[in-house]
């Protein structure tokens, strides 16, 4: 008999099971704190059940656990997992800490389905979606980690790992269910922030789902035959497409989007990127946050220098839109933004 992993069973699922078992309903509650409270490996550390119970749950079903393969520690303190699934294959995830918080990085696909030419994860072939499970993992590994290395809990999630989160639309909202529910880690939603390159259809579907998360977008050019250029799929997901998705967000949610943008130098640092950044700000509440470039192997893209950079900032500001330089983490084990590429 093919065992079944028992985390694809929802609660009333385990009670049914335990009730035609002879058993009692109630142990599925246990079962299930066991899983997703306590993130549990197998049965047998399941210590409030007799023996007899982990006995027949061991003879019915499996848990498919992620474990750590291997795990690498910047020099500013950034941890890098990379994250062996039931099946052999790898995705990667990273703890981000700071002096006031420990941020989750997490995957959403074993690949991607996309194409950015920047992007070393973009040059994996997207081999499958990952299971809600495997994403909670990836959360509760690090939640684990930043209590033993930073002793504090985990506080920040950000769905911007390996793959497109919204290309795996309903194992990632069953996962950000699992995490934010009081029967799993019972973190607050607007700790999290999933990250899209901009699927229109999908950012509508999220509005209508009433998600309680953030929404941020891997914008870097305003200019539609830019963004072509170092997005190829940005062809058919064109930005007329993606800003009306964003204005509907917001007129669903009143929740303001993040747009995460990379200056290079020689493509995208003139005064005329600037003013269309600009203006495509101006169609819904939005801030911005300028990402440093993390360079991959073939060093066809370069960081724009600190004058371009400063020129984007001080026109976002003199427009009144929010904005924020960020400083890579990770970079010296390939664990900053747009670098993660299994090379171990």
């Amino acid at each position: 008999m093919t065992k079944k992993d028992i985390r694809r069973l929802s609660l009333e699922d385990l009670r049914l099971f335990f009730t035609e078992q002879g058993q009692q309903s109630f142990r599925a509650n246990q079962v299930y704190q066991w899983l997703w409270q306590k993130g549990a490996h197998d049965f047998e550390g399941m210590t409030n059940l007799s023996l007899e119970t982990r006995e027949l749950l061991q003879e019915h079903f499996v848990i498919n656990h992620i474990s750590v393969d291997q795990m690498q520690r910047s020099s500013d303190g950034t941890i890098k997992n990379a994250v062996r699934l039931h099946d052999d294959l790898i995705v990667e995830s990273v703890l981000i800490p700071t002096k006031t918080r420990t941020t989750a990085c997490v995957s959403s696909q074993v690949g991607c389905s996309l194409d950015c030419t920047f992007c070393a994860t973009a040059r994996l072939k997207r081999m499958r979606n990952l299971n809600p499970d495997e994403i909670y993992d990836q959360v509760m590994a690090i939640h684990q980690e930043s209590l033993l290395y930073y002793d504090r809990p985990l506080s920040n999630i950000v769905f911007m790992g390996m793959g497109e989160p919204l290309m795996n639309y309903n194992n990632v909202l069953l996962a950000i269910e699992k995490i934010t529910g009081v029967e799993g880690l019972g973190m607050s939603p607007k700790r999290i922030t999933l990250s899209t390159s901009g699927v229109p259809k999908m950012i509508k579907k999220l509005a209508d789902d009433h998600v309680k998360f953030h929404l941020a977008l891997s914008l870097h050019s305003a200019i539609q035959e830019k963004r072509q250029v170092i997005m190829p799929f940005a062809e058919r997901f064109t930005l007329d497409d993606v800003s009306e998705a964003l204005v509907y967000w917001y007129e669903k949610t009143k929740r303001r989007i993040t747009f995460e943008y990379i200056v290079w130098d020689g493509f995208n640092d003139t005064d005329q990127d600037i003013r269309a950044l600009v203006q495509f700000c101006k169609k819904v509440p939005c801030k911005v946050n300028i990402i440093e470039y993390n360079a991959i192997d073939d060093g066809d893209f370069k960081q724009a220098s600190e004058h371009r950079i400063q020129a984007y900032t001080q026109a976002l500001e003199r427009a009144h839109i929010p904005v924020t330089v960020r400083r890579s983490r990770g970079n010296d084990i390939d664990a900053a933004c747009g670098q993660l590429a299994n090379k171990h």
